[in-house]
């Protein structure tokens, strides 16, 4: 139970398909509480359920597209958590057609809708919520993907942004470190999850993983959720500005 007492926010759980999903088991798994945000009314039902699963009454509607909205969670989770221990940022999108597209023909609305909703939402989230870390410090930790560093095949405009992520955890980790605010990211290999699904040509990259990959298969997505909680934990505690692989080896094959 190494996060008994501990508690903290998870950003943007969508189902429990998600890598943030597994995450959030694995430190109510070792005792810690939790508290949810969701985008929409379209996935609040869902979000209940997970939060219900988890014992967790701590719901809140955030658009992260939105600084008063992203103001007005941390203003309202502190009347229930006077401090945070944690916060897992799992946000991302872009537009279906930009994903579709050859990469040059990438539109400047869709550029930057990624950007914003897959990189900035990260600032803008440990703006808010460092200062909920006020009595030992705590953790900050996002989802990034390989195609942050090479060229996925249909994962385009979100490579870009994702590599935009992966520096703006380098840059806060600098920032808060001072703070005793550690900032991480992990970068899973493919799980199959509903956003996963959406990139064109996902079913052609898991079978990929397991010839190439030096463990031979696919990441198990509790183990991604594993990893999330030791980036979380007093495990951790000497890890910031770091992307963490948990992806069976693959990163490393130079072929």
């Amino acid at each position: 139970m190494i996060m008994q007492g501990k508690q903290g926010l998870i950003c943007g759980v969508a189902n429990k398909r998600s890598i943030a999903h597994a995450i959030a088991k694995s430190l109510h798994r070792e005792g810690a509480e939790l508290a949810f945000t969701y985008q929409g009314d379209a996935v609040k039902k869902n979000v209940q359920e997970i939060a219900d699963d988890l014992g967790s009454d701590l719901l809140f509607k955030c658009d992260v597209t939105k600084d008063d909205d992203i103001k007005k969670l941390f203003h309202d989770l502190k009347h229930y958590m006077h401090h945070i221990d944690f916060v897992v940022h799992s946000v991302a999108f872009a537009d279906k057609e930009d994903l579709k597209k050859d990469f040059h023909r990438t539109s400047r609305h869709g550029f930057t809708l990624a950007h914003d909703i897959s990189a900035y939402s990260l600032i803008a989230i440990a703006n808010e919520a460092y200062p909920l870390m006020h009595l030992h410090g705590g953790a900050i930790l996002t989802l990034s993907y390989y195609g942050a560093e090479k060229v996925i095949p249909g994962y385009n405009v979100m490579g870009v942004a994702k590599a935009s992520l992966e520096a703006s955890v380098r840059y806060l980790a600098a920032d808060l470190g001072h703070r005793q605010v550690r900032v991480n990211a992990i970068s899973a290999g493919p799980v199959n999850t509903l956003a996963a699904r959406g990139i064109s040509g996902f079913t052609k990259i898991l079978d990929i993983i397991p010839e190439k990959a030096p463990l031979r298969r696919n990441v198990e997505v509790d183990e991604v959720g594993d990893a999330g909680l030791f980036l979380c934990s007093p495990w951790a505690t000497g890890i910031t500005g770091e992307t963490l692989y948990v992806d069976c080896g693959y990163h490393v094959i130079g072929m």
